[in-house]
């Protein structure tokens, strides 16, 4: 594998690379959900080290890469208003909306500043009261309790100048969008193991008993990724639908409770737009009525339509798992980091941009090898 050796656990990383190969009588198909451990599995070689025994499929596990074009369109204009700062995160200011991303908004004069965390635009509707400040809240449940907790303080702070756009999205329903498609290869399925260490396992088991295809709870360093693939190689051969924890240090049946509290207390279930996939039903999360006043939608009128022509990359197809990134005609040549086409190259854990990382790093090291 070409960075195991690197790896100070290279040893038993090998153990369960060949007990995988041992195991699998068959070529499987597995999903992983995260797009952390694509970076992971790609990075330490494991997709090509098991290339004739599994599959790997990359989910759409990115959080800013299934923020929908409209949500985007709709910060890049709020940041236009005056009197207005639009704050989020990194990797969110790069992603094209429909005619521009939030870093080009910037450069025309739209107020946009990057934040760590929620609390960053609280701290600043606080010290700047006669600006409103929106925070764009992106992610799967691991950002949820952060961004609960932001609005929280927003109420007893009693913020008026405070606002939430929220672009949350919930991993289990975006699998069963998924596994109900009639051409559905996928076999099995890496959850996510931070969101799992939020939420739990529980959540799993309808979708398990539905369409009959296991979940293993997985990590992402090398040997959890590979513990992971093993587990759920196993239930495979053993013809096994089940929910099973493989990464017991940090994910407990129960999941956290005090997060989830946070989560209802403050959110409410909901159907939600999601890039590449359309509505999916309760796919995400909306504030519940009574904190509307926070809600950056209610607040700020005059939505903009987006125009979806405009852009041709194929992302929908990259995220739901049916085309390969460096299958794309437009990666590396057309879609670079430097210059992207879609969220996919984006973000830090998009898979185009896993496979620009590594397998063109592979290519590369083989043309310069003797």
């Amino acid at each position: 594998m070409r960075f195991l050796n690197e790896f100070r656990d290279a040893s038993l990383a090998l153990r369960l690379l060949e007990q995988i190969r041992a195991t699998c009588s068959r070529r499987w198909t597995i999903m992983e959900v995260c797009g952390g451990q694509t970076h992971g599995l790609l990075r330490h070689g494991i997709d090509e080290a098991l290339r004739d025994k599994v599959e790997l499929v990359h989910g759409p596990g990115c959080p800013v890469c299934v923020t929908p074009v409209s949500a985007i369109d709709r910060a890049v204009a709020w940041s236009k208003q005056p009197d207005t700062l639009l704050m989020t995160f990194g990797d969110m200011m790069r992603v094209p909306g429909s005619r521009q991303s939030l870093m080009q908004a910037r450069s025309e004069g739209g107020k946009v500043r990057m934040a760590y965390s929620p609390l960053d635009a609280v701290t600043q509707a606080r010290m700047h009261p006669h600006q409103n400040v929106v925070f764009f809240a992106v992610g799967f449940e691991t950002t949820v309790p952060a961004t609960a907790l932001a609005v929280l303080q927003a109420q007893r702070l009693d913020l008026r100048n405070f606002f939430l756009l929220s672009s949350h999205v919930r991993v289990v329903p975006a699998m069963a969008k998924i596994a109900s498609d009639v051409n559905c290869g996928i076999d099995g399925f890496l959850a996510a193991g931070h969101v799992c260490s939020v939420m739990g396992l529980e959540e799993y088991q309808p979708f398990v008993e539905r369409y009959g295809l296991p979940v293993v709870a997985t990590g992402f360093e090398p040997v959890d990724l590979l513990y992971g693939i093993l587990e759920c190689v196993r239930l495979l051969e053993a013809r096994q639908a089940k929910v099973v924890n493989a990464y017991a240090r940090s994910v407990r049946d129960e999941g956290n409770p005090t997060a989830k509290r946070c989560i209802e207390k403050v959110y409410e279930i909901a159907d939600q737009e999601w890039r590449g996939f359309g509505v999916i039903e309760q796919g995400g999360y909306a504030l519940r009525p009574e904190f509307h006043r926070w809600d950056a939608k209610h607040f700020f009128t005059g939505a903009p339509a987006t125009d979806s022509s405009v852009n041709v990359c194929p992302s929908s197809d990259v995220l739901s798992g049916k085309l390969r990134p460096d299958r794309c005609p437009f990666f590396g040549r057309d879609c670079t980091p430097e210059q992207p086409m879609g969220a996919p190259m984006v973000s830090s854990e998009g898979a185009c941009a896993a496979y620009f990382a590594y397998h063109r790093r592979k290519e590369e090291s083989e043309v310069v090898a003797p």
